[in-house]
């Protein structure tokens, strides 16, 4: 069994709680600016001091509403300053949050907070009371309900302003390291969510020694990052309480149709996101360089960009031929692309899915490393991460301190340490289910280097055995098809049948461009698109591309362009944008089938479907 553990570097303090990370950041640099918000065409900075002033004040609202240390508090919203004040706050009074994705649906709503027992929900947007007013019948618990759109968190801390500091404080230091922190619900892509029981010490030790291993990020002057993933999600909120420990002024942009405008006020130092972002950033890139006349350009930079990071993390010499195109392309590419992403990003930490070398190369060379890491909500996020003193493209890196990862004998991965979670709420049968001893079963598939740094190859639920015996791994077929700049979704299908397929969906953002660029109706609807001949050569040429990197068994022989768009709201994406591959299979089996009534003969060309 093949194991790499890596000790803590900052001593375990079982009596610490996420609130002193706040107390000893205020200690340290009250003055620092912890925080930005919108303000005009700019930014209003927030203290570390003024933020804990507001947190104290709205922790007096929640115990002056009647909230009590346990409690458990719903928290429906998108990522703002708000959203981790209120994250505070409740640490602050002692309660617990139990978030909930904002895309969640009336039902998910309803099943979060009766199986949490929450006592109380706080509700950002119109939209988002009226889903909670669909089942406020099947929530007896509930007592209180907070609008934010209403002015219910300015009521809420006039109301505590008779609550004595004395109070706040002993209600801040009740938790120790092994209570419960947060409830966090999982995106629930193989069936019902489940709570997930994340403590205190999970977040205090994971942040303090996750500082360390990532200083060269978090805690070089100046340090600065634009949050716009949901912080209901594990990944941004274990960022955003990180933040506050190293000291890193945060800013938050909730719709990521404005990303770039943010970027280019903000200017952050590192930013966070999913692969699917990166995709975006270099597909737009490329369809607005074809639009200007400028794509081979681009490409040509695209080319010269990956063959310069390869060559410098090989440890090579780069030749004089390449340093000239590299000096060219800088210019003339690179240095726009700096720029709109707000021209300080130096690190980019990215997670939830593979990125893919190329893009990793590609950023690489526009002076942006990417540092993949490999985690779970069940690891508090991250168990493993490239580090800015060394990392690796193609692989999610080592463990970080205070964390150790083995693979199974079937090459599952299991982690244990500071960052796993306590249990699942209230279903001791799936805790027992997943652990081996103190080792979490992960669920996913995967191989280490010399190093230690792991690489993640696929899910092991989602292995597909064909009808020959042969076992493919979904991923390594579909990220590469996923980075084409018109494909939304791809699903590999194939499960004890004679071969490969997929089902692919077109993506509405990117398609209109690619059919102007390429002499056609920008207008196409989706139906159009997934019947016209130069769409679905497109796609051929994507899943050629992809088949180059399996074998003839594995390659896919056939697919169906579905006329129709995934996502949350359709029920077949996560709040993360992973795909619901169990509910995609069931939803679309007589497309499945279709694609295997007519044989196909055996070769290495896949056939459109």
């Amino acid at each position: 069994m093949v194991q790499f553990e890596v000790p803590p570097i900052v001593p375990a303090d079982p009596q610490a709680n996420v609130t002193d990370l706040l107390v000893e950041r205020v200690k340290k640099t009250p003055d620092r600016a912890l925080f930005a918000v919108p303000e005009g065409d700019g930014w209003r900075d927030i203290t570390a001091a003024e933020f804990q002033r507001q947190v104290i004040a709205l922790a007096k609202g929640f115990a002056a509403a009647g909230i009590e240390p346990g409690d458990k508090v719903g928290f429906i919203a998108r990522t703002t300053y708000d959203w981790t004040l209120v994250d505070f706050a409740l640490f602050y009074a002692g309660a617990v949050m139990v978030p909930i994705y904002e895309t969640s649906s009336a039902a998910q709503i309803s099943w979060i907070c009766s199986d949490s027992g929450v006592v109380a929900c706080i509700t950002e947007s119109a939209d988002h009371t009226d889903r909670l007013a669909e089942v406020r019948g099947e929530i007896p618990l509930v007592r209180s309900t907070w609008t934010m759109h209403g002015g219910d968190l300015a009521k809420l801390v006039e109301q505590g302003k008779d609550v004595p500091d004395a109070e706040i404080e002993r209600r801040r230091n009740i938790a120790t390291g092994s209570d419960i922190a947060t409830l966090i619900y999982t995106s629930g892509s193989t069936g019902r969510p489940k709570g997930c029981v994340l403590t205190h010490s999970n977040f205090v030790e994971l942040s303090r020694n996750s500082a360390k291993a990532l200083s060269d990020v978090v805690e070089v002057p100046g340090a600065s990052t634009l949050l716009f993933i949901t912080t209901a999600h594990i990944f941004a909120r274990f960022i955003s309480i990180l933040a506050i420990h190293s000291g890193v002024k945060t800013g938050h942009q909730p719709d990521t149709k404005q990303l770039l405008p943010a970027l280019g006020s903000f200017k952050p130092t590192f930013l966070l996101a999913v692969p699917r972002v990166f995709e975006k950033v270099y597909n737009s890139a490329e369809q607005k360089a074809e639009a200007g006349g400028k794509g081979k350009i681009f490409r040509a930079a695209a080319r010269t960009a990956v063959e310069h990071s390869k060559l410098l993390e090989e440890g090579k010499k780069v030749p004089l031929g390449t340093k000239i195109k590299f000096a060219l392309f800088d210019r003339l590419v690179y240095s726009k692309l700096r720029a709109a992403m707000g021209g300080r990003v130096s690190f980019a930490v990215s997670g939830s899915a593979p990125l893919g070398s190329r893009l990793g190369h590609f950023f690489h060379s526009l002076g942006i490393v990417i540092l993949e890491g490999y985690g779970l909500t069940e690891t508090t996020a991250p168990a493993t991460v490239n580090l800015a003193t060394k990392s690796k493209i193609g692989t999610v890196g080592p463990a970080l301190p205070g964390v150790g990862v083995r693979l199974a004998e079937d090459g599952e991965i299991e982690v244990r340490g500071i960052n796993v979670f306590k249990e699942y709420w209230r279903n001791p049968e799936a805790t027992a289910a997943t652990f081996d001893g103190d080792w979490f079963k992960t669920g996913d598939i995967g191989s280490f280097d010399d190093e230690g740094f792991l690489k993640i190859t696929g899910r092991k639920k989602e292995i597909i055995v064909t009808a020959g015996g042969k076992n493919v791994a979904p991923a390594a077929l579909e990220d590469p098809i996923r980075a084409n700049p018109i494909v939304g979704q791809v699903v590999v299908v194939g499960d004890q049948k004679p071969f490969i397929s997929a089902l692919v969906t077109l993506d509405p953002e990117m398609l209109p461009s690619w059919l102007s660029n390429n002499g056609l109706s920008a207008d196409m609807s989706l139906t159009e698109a997934a019947k016209n001949s130069a769409v679905r050569a497109e796609i051929q040429r994507a899943i050629d591309g992809a088949n180059k990197y399996v074998s003839r068994a594995e390659s896919i022989r056939k697919f169906a362009i579905l006329p129709t768009e995934w996502t949350e709201a359709s029920g077949h994406l996560t709040p993360k944008m992973s795909i619901k591959r169990n509910v995609i299979l069931a939803d679309y089996a007589a497309d499945i089938e279709e694609l295997y009534n007519v044989p196909v003969s055996t070769t290495n060309v896949s056939l459109g479907g």
